[in-house]
């Protein structure tokens, strides 16, 4: 690894790149994605430096060309494949299921692949896994390697399968971010969220996005509220990992939490009104002042 490639990224993400197909409207695509993606592509869209680690095809498309053109993108390489797949279905609305998830070479991904010395970056992202349990070995390396801050994300199949090792990822990690129904899942009642985030560090966040009503940014026993940007939903795969990138890319340089979450979900409101990735991957944006 030539960490000289690393030395000026502001945030480091970990996760995946996956191939996926959408069923929208009665329409097939075919694009990326992945929460790695998202979420890196996000923090670079705000004007961050970001590295991405995630398996990475031997020969790269024109869309994969792309992503590789805007960050530091290493990891486990692999034929297309064994790329990540995922097959996902919209309805409507935000509301969406997941029809399936070949992981493929994220098997490979661990912390072999990370750099040495976490330290140079602001803060260090942990992108929702196939397991949580890696999530959580992961975490406890970029502890040990001097990660500054770590923020963490999370899908409804994790939460629903192994929710004691996510909270145990959500009681480590400085920030972490979730949906509604994630969130329900793991605590039954929205009303208690407050409580259960309470910290013994000032500084860590907890933040919960409810589609088309905006999201809460939780500190210990406050909550702030943030308002929804009007969009005309066309795809909204991705548009809680677009939220959360964008947000950390914003704090990465200094940005107060409130301004960084609110410019995040006006730009997340625009990533669901094109397919796949493709807003994100236009020219960064200044953040408002």
């Amino acid at each position: 690894m030539n960490d000289n490639r690393i030395s000026r990224a502001a945030v480091l993400v970990i996760g995946c790149v996956s191939y996926d197909t959408l069923h929208i409207g009665g329409q097939v695509y075919h694009t990326l994605g992945g929460a790695g993606l998202y979420t890196a592509l996000a923090a670079r869209f705000v004007g961050a430096a970001v590295t991405l680690v995630a398996p990475r095809p031997r020969t790269l498309s024109p869309l994969t060309k792309a992503v590789a053109e805007r960050l530091t993108w290493f990891g486990p390489t692999t034929d297309e494949a064994h790329m990540p797949r995922l097959a996902i279905a919209h309805h409507g609305d935000g509301k969406a299921t997941l029809l399936e998830a070949e992981w493929g070479a994220e098997r490979w991904l661990d912390a072999s692949h990370l750099p040495p010395d976490l330290s140079r970056f602001d803060v260090v992202h942990i992108a929702a896994l196939s397991s949580a349990q890696k999530m959580l070995d992961l975490l406890h390396v970029c502890r040990a390697r001097g990660a500054q801050r770590i923020s963490a994300g999370t899908y409804y199949r994790i939460v629903r399968d192994e929710p004691a090792t996510v909270r145990a990822i959500f009681e480590q990690a400085d920030l972490f971010f979730m949906n509604e129904n994630e969130a329900r899942t793991l605590w039954g009642d929205l009303r208690v969220v407050g409580r259960i985030a309470k910290r013994t560090r000032e500084d860590a966040l907890l933040f919960v996005t409810f589609d088309r009503r905006g999201a809460i940014v939780v500190a210990g026993d406050s909550a702030m509220p943030i308002p929804a940007d009007p969009a005309n939903e066309v795809d909204p795969t991705g548009a809680g990992d677009t939220f959360c990138g964008a947000t950390l890319g914003a704090l990465a340089q200094g940005r107060p939490v409130f301004e960084a979450a609110r410019d995040a979900a006006v730009i997340a409101a625009r990533a669901i009104e094109q397919v796949g990735p493709a807003f994100l991957l236009g020219a960064p944006q200044a953040l408002s002042g």
